[in-house]
């Protein structure tokens, strides 16, 4: 491996895709590789101190509380479209600064596209689980509805064309389902089906940036309570009725709640907050598990992960996609409960909490995954893969 090479990675603009990958950035940067980040404008400062070089770009992504499309066809087409807009500014600003390696997110479909123009290795950091042997034969059903609609047919032929643009004739559902060689950034123990998951699949489990554990100003409380946090990621936040019980759930008890509503709820319309309970629009997550006693989340993948690593057990609300899944292993591990959202009040919710943060059993096997998801290697062991595509 020669040191200091050129490397790409192509970003996909959604907090929840980036923060993963930021620790592997900062590292490669570290270790004297010259790394330029591929992702959309709103989202720079969040790639910039990690010492990469920002190429930013317009993003057509949703961000935030921003509503995506319904359709999942029609959520994967907000993907290619920014693929598609993107590529010829990365290949005016990439034709004369070529890379040595190429890595993206899942959501960073210009990545590979670059990769065959380019003739070098790309390799895919996946910030959630990833397909196994025999998923299709698993998804059929699923998939077989996406490929039939409308917008899915659509969304084919539109991605087929722009393949065969750049000189690729893989058909497009092909090319989406073999990506090659990956490096999952999420805990073993989420991913469907671990043990049929191919070899070019390589599991670091998280990769919480050490800067972004660092930075944060909050202060814990110091009367003894046991900390609750509550939070439904970048994109699920519209929860009033969750928030409000909450309030009604925890006022007056011997927890200390830290809540985080994102930006389309007006903390107004969920009244005075009880004493003991903290109301943000965003919160340092990292920072408030390190010291929580449990957690109420949408059971997005990196709000999962960040709870097996920090040894917190949760009640998962599923909001959406994966949440669901992501929920269901979370219970089948010993480590959480799901809630349905439409089962959410002060009394099932103060109950729910109280069993995961109570219960001797599931202290113990969140104690066991915390220190198998650590043991994973994270940073160290996902740049070293990195290193390993690179002669």
């Amino acid at each position: 491996m020669r040191t200091g090479q050129h490397i790409i990675m192509v970003g996909c603009t959604a907090p929840s895709h980036i923060y993963p990958s930021l620790g592997v950035v900062r590292e490669l940067v570290d270790r004297g590789h010259r790394v330029s980040y591929v992702v959309g404008e709103p989202l720079r400062e969040l790639v910039a101190g990690t010492g990469a070089e920002v190429v930013a770009h317009p993003s057509r992504l949703p961000l935030g509380d921003e509503a995506w499309p319904q359709d999942p066809a029609d959520a994967m087409r907000v993907f290619l479209d920014e693929a598609v807009a993107v590529f010829p500014g990365l290949t005016e600003r990439f034709d004369g600064d070529r890379p040595d390696l190429i890595l993206y997110d899942i959501g960073g479909l210009a990545g590979p596209v670059l990769g065959v123009r380019y003739g070098v290795t790309a390799v895919q950091l996946s910030p959630t689980y990833v397909a196994w042997e025999g998923y299709e034969a698993d998804m059929a059903e699923v998939m077989a509805a996406i490929r039939g609609s409308a917008p899915g047919k659509a969304y084919h032929a539109a991605f087929g064309g722009w393949l065969r643009e750049n000189g690729i004739g893989t058909d497009a559902w092909e090319w989406l389902g073999s990506p090659g060689d990956v490096i999952a950034l999420i805990p073993r123990v989420m991913q469907p089906y671990a043990e049929k998951v191919p070899p070019r699949v390589r599991f670091a489990g998280p990769c919480l940036d050490p800067a972004r554990v660092a930075e944060s100003a909050w202060v814990p409380p110091r009367d003894g309570r046991r900390v609750l946090l509550v939070s439904f990621g970048t994109a699920y936040t519209e929860q009033p009725h969750v928030y409000r019980a909450c309030f009604e759930a925890f006022a007056g008890s011997d927890w200390h709640v830290v809540m985080a509503i994102g930006d389309r709820v007006d903390p107004a319309v969920l009244g005075t907050p009880p004493p003991g309970v903290e109301v943000h629009r965003r919160v340092p997550q990292p920072a408030v598990l390190e010291v929580a006693s449990a957690f109420v989340t949408h059971a997005g993948m990196g709000s999962c992960a960040e709870s097996l690593w920090y040894g917190v057990p949760t009640v998962a609300i599923p909001q959406a996609v994966d949440q669901f899944g992501n929920a269901e292993r979370l219970e089948e591990l010993g480590v959480g409960v799901r809630l349905p959202g439409d089962r959410v009040d002060a009394v099932t919710l103060r109950e729910a909490v109280e069993h995961v943060a109570g219960s001797a059993d599931v202290a113990a096997r969140v104690a066991d995954l915390r220190a198998a998801v650590r043991a994973e290697g994270g940073i160290g062991r996902a740049v070293a893969a990195v290193e390993s595509f690179m002669t």
